[in-house]
């Protein structure tokens, strides 16, 4: 028992070991795990404080210069004859214009010497920034302080980042080279002294690069210049824009690199090329052509073959305010004056070109001013060339006119061809695009179909020939460019044909009247005719103003002294014949019109028997008195037999009855139509006093006849097709010329206006007996001015029976004979005969009784017939 309970007690005190031994290993492995955890994050934390190393800077390249021999470079410059005209050196400091626009324009300048090899350098420092005023709202270049710094080919653009012939740095971190802009570094500015370095030496590790410091300490890699300006001279060349600085070629720098290194004007000859200065008086060049023939193409030409030559033009200007990050204006205008509007006011106030005109006669350059209409009138070009002293320039007049030499016809042919070409590329372009569209859109919606068709449940076979052919793409084809040639009539063309006119038309009809050719007389010290001789041109010039007076208005012509008498005198007389035919239809006032006109007889007569009396020749008192009662009674008048063109008096044929009652609305717009045209055409002939020119076409007869009586010509209220139709209608005043088109007034310019109411009513006559014999041609179908068919309207509902009254035709703005004044420019409104006055006039006469019927529009007419006009009671008959 007690064995028993020994071996129970034994198990026990072994069970307990093996726990406690359980307990103890399971702790070491706890133990042992948080140590590795804690060394692993002591680890981590070691890594995390360990500092990456920071990169070594790269190692300067650039070595010590070795002396140079050889011969060195002589005045080694900045070039003012190859530079903007708003660069003003002094000394070694470089400033700019800066009044109104001038301040937004970039300066450039480039210096006389360049290198081909070895390694120079030279410094710039901005020393100043000038004010820059800006508009509200105006679109201003940025940045507004601008330098750039770099090189160029002898002969390409002068200004910096402009084209594929310059490298260069600028002052916001930039290297630029052809359209390649690329952040190289820190911005720089004032008080800094920035070098440019260029390296062309053989073998060097950074040979044909250019390198920036700034305050002699690197401030860019070396940067490769372009292939194309390799194994060329590189000409140092500074570009800025409202800025002072100082420009430093050398021999010492201002501020002195890690390395030794000569300085430009140091060069050898060997190492460099200098551009070659033309000495002696400088050249003042007026190049005189016509418009439309050649003239910009020869100037452009003439550039090409004489690059020192400065264009003081309106196109430059717009070039080179495009090329300093202004844009260019709408294209507009003409060639010779394109349109000049920017959007901001200190441009487009003409500051641009005034202060070029004022600062070039002061500078040493070589001028082409290709200003292409003063350089054709006499007194313009006089006064540019007065602007250009003797003792300065030799001044040369160019006449460019007649047919030009074959190598000019050549080159505007090559011009057209590459035009041409051009346009067509564009097009083949534009095409393909549009079929490469087209086909992406057919693709894509290919795809969507399956898409959807596979949603639909389709079977497999069908999806997987699908997946199949979704891969295979149609190869498109190329269009191979088309050939392009000129055709026969281009190629027979002597001026290639431009977007813009040489001339506006205004311009041009102001002013061809008095081109001419220029003379030693006028100042030239040389004049010179690059295509034709002198007796040609002057031949060719007197032809082509000749052919330009017959199709040219005269846009400076005024109504002369004669002209503003006799209108105003027209239009009175024309009221006053209104008047007396409304009173004469009008029973009352005729019965009371004759009866004063008896009573005045009457005591005319009695004065003239009391004379007799006095004398004591009672025998003639008796004769005088029995003659005044063989006048006093009623006299018959057989008005349509009556000889028109020899009544003596057209206000009363015998009987009180005007010439013109049976006048309606057609016959005195023909009336006035009929004095207004012949009053027109004798004093257009008196008043340009031009024996080329004594006439015009129907082209400007809306220009001239709005210039002189203040309205405007409507054709369209005649109701006929063609101008000639009217001719036909007053042929008896007014016909043209058919050899020049020419209006011509067929009576005399002293011609009674009594004869134009007898010409009216001959013409109202005839109407008449066409129509009676069946002619439904000779009906007028006249539209009347709105303003008068409602007055017609208004009138119609009152009246009397008697007769009926002529609407007032006076007041301004009906269309009828008068009303508006000259001096208020009043245009008179209405229909073709409304309009302005030459003389203050009262109130025009209204009649205010009697009216005409109302009239619906076109109206038709042909003399008496529906008027009533001789239902009044007069004292006429008919047969």
């Amino acid at each position: 028992m007690a064995a028993v309970e020994e071996k129970v007690e034994v198990e026990k005190v072994e069970e307990k070991k093996e726990v406690e031994e359980k307990a103890e290993a399971e702790a070491e492995k706890v133990e042992t795990a948080e140590e590795e955890k804690e060394d692993k994050e002591e680890k981590e934390e070691e890594k995390v404080e360990e500092k990456p190393k920071e990169p070594e800077e790269p190692k300067e390249l650039e070595a010590d210069a070795t002396p140079l021999s050889g011969p060195k470079v002589k005045g080694c410059a900045l070039n003012l004859e190859d530079s903007t005209l708003n660069v003003m050196p002094s000394g070694r400091l470089l400033r700019t214009l800066s009044e109104g626009g001038m301040g937004f324009l970039l300066a450039s300048v480039r210096a006389n010497t360049g290198v081909k090899s070895g390694r120079y350098m030279f410094e710039a420092r901005i020393v100043e920034q000038l004010p820059v005023a800006e508009a509200h709202g105006a679109r201003v270049p940025q940045p507004k302080h601008l330098l750039r710094i770099g090189f160029t080919l002898e002969g390409s653009s002068l200004f910096l980042a402009d084209g594929t012939d310059t490298v260069c740095f600028d002052s916001e971190g930039f290297y630029t080279f052809g359209k390649t802009r690329t952040k190289t570094g820190q911005k720089f500015g004032r008080d800094q002294t920035v070098a440019l370095l260029v390296n062309l030496q053989e073998g060097s590790p950074n040979q044909n690069t250019v390198s920036l410091f700034v305050n002699g300490a690197r401030a860019s890699k070396p940067q490769k210049i372009p292939e194309n300006m390799c194994g060329k001279a590189l000409f140092p060349t500074i570009t800025y824009r409202s800025i002072s600085l100082e420009v430093n070629l050398g021999p010492v720098p201002r501020k002195a690199l890690p390395f030794s290194c000569h300085m430009i004007s140091s060069a050898t000859q060997a190492d460099s090329l200098q551009s070659v200065s033309k000495k002696g008086k400088k050249e003042c060049v007026f190049p005189v052509g016509l418009p439309e023939q050649g003239y910009f193409d020869w100037l452009d030409e003439f550039l090409e073959k004489n690059p020192g030559f400065v264009e003081l033009s309106d196109r430059k200007l717009i070039e080179w305010a495009f090329k300093s990050g202004l844009g260019r204006p709408k294209k507009g205008g003409s060639n010779d004056k394109p349109d000049m509007t920017f959007g901001n006011p200190m441009l487009d106030d003409g500051s641009l070109k005034r202060v070029m005109q004022a600062i070039a006669p002061a500078l040493q350059r070589s001028f082409v001013i290709p200003e292409l209409k003063s350089n054709l009138v006499p007194a313009e070009r006089t006064g540019a060339l007065a602007k250009y002293l003797a003792q300065d320039f030799t001044r040369k007049a160019v006449v460019v006119m007649g047919a030009p030499p074959k190598a000019y016809q050549e080159r505007i042919q090559a011009m057209m061809l590459a035009e041409k070409t051009t346009k067509a590329e564009l097009e083949r372009t534009k095409k393909e695009k549009e079929d490469e569209r087209k086909r992406l859109l057919e693709l894509r919606a290919k795809k969507a179909q399956e898409a959807k068709n596979a949603k639909k449940g389709k079977d497999a076979k069908e999806t997987e020939e699908a997946k199949e052919e979704e891969p295979k793409t149609e190869d498109v084809k190329m269009e191979e460019p088309a050939k392009v040639d000129l055709t026969e009539e281009e190629k027979a063309l002597l001026y290639r044909p431009t977007e813009l006119p040489d001339l506006s038309e205004r311009e041009l009809s102001k002013s061809y009247a008095s081109f001419s050719l220029p003379s030693k007389e006028e100042g030239f010290d040389e004049i010179s005719y690059a295509w034709q001789s002198e007796d040609s041109c002057s031949t060719l010039l007197k032809s082509w103003i000749l052919q330009k007076k017959l199709t040219q208005r005269a846009e400076d012509l005024q109504p002369g002294a004669e002209f503003k008498e006799a209108y105003p005198k027209w239009q009175k007389t024309l009221q006053e014949w209104r008047k007396a035919q409304a009173e004469y239809r009008d029973p009352n006032k005729r019965k009371a019109a004759q009866a004063k006109k008896a009573e005045a007889e009457k005591k005319k007569l009695e004065e003239e028997k009391k004379k007799l009396l006095e004398a004591g020749d009672e025998d003639a008192a008796k004769a005088l008195e029995e003659t005044a009662k063989e006048k006093a009674a009623p006299m018959e008048i057989d008005f349509e037999d009556l000889d028109v063109m020899g009544v003596q008096d057209i206000l009363d044929l015998g009987n009180g009855m005007p010439l013109f009652e049976k006048f309606q609305y057609e016959d005195w717009t023909l009336l006035a139509t009929r004095y207004e045209l012949h009053l027109l055409l004798n004093s257009f002939k008196k008043d340009l006093n031009d024996p080329d020119r004594p006439s015009f076409g129907e082209k400007h007869l809306s220009y001239y006849y709005s210039k002189y009586f203040k309205k405007a010509w409507n054709f369209s209220q005649f109701g006929l097709e063609k101008f000639e139709d009217l001719l036909d209608v007053i042929r008896d005043s007014v016909s043209m010329d058919t050899s020049d088109g020419f209006l011509k007034a067929e009576k005399p310019e002293d011609t009674p206006l009594e004869d134009f109411v007898k010409m009216t009513e001959e013409h109202r006559r005839e109407r008449e007996r066409r129509v009676d014999a069946g002619d439904e041609t000779a009906k007028l179908k006249f539209t009347r001015p709105a303003a008068r068919q409602q007055e017609a309207k208004g009138n119609s509902k009152g009246g009397n029976k008697g007769g009926s009254t002529a609407p007032s035709t006076g007041r301004t703005g009906y269309g009828g004979y008068g009303g508006g004044s000259y001096n208020s420019g009043n245009s008179g409104g209405g229909g073709g005969y409304g309009g302005g006055n030459y003389s203050s006039q009262k109130r025009a006469y209204a009649p205010s009784s009697g009216n005409y019927p109302a009239a619906k529009q076109p109206r038709t007419s042909y003399g008496t017939y529906g008027n009533g006009g001789a239902r009044g009671g007069g004292a006429y008959y008919r047969k």
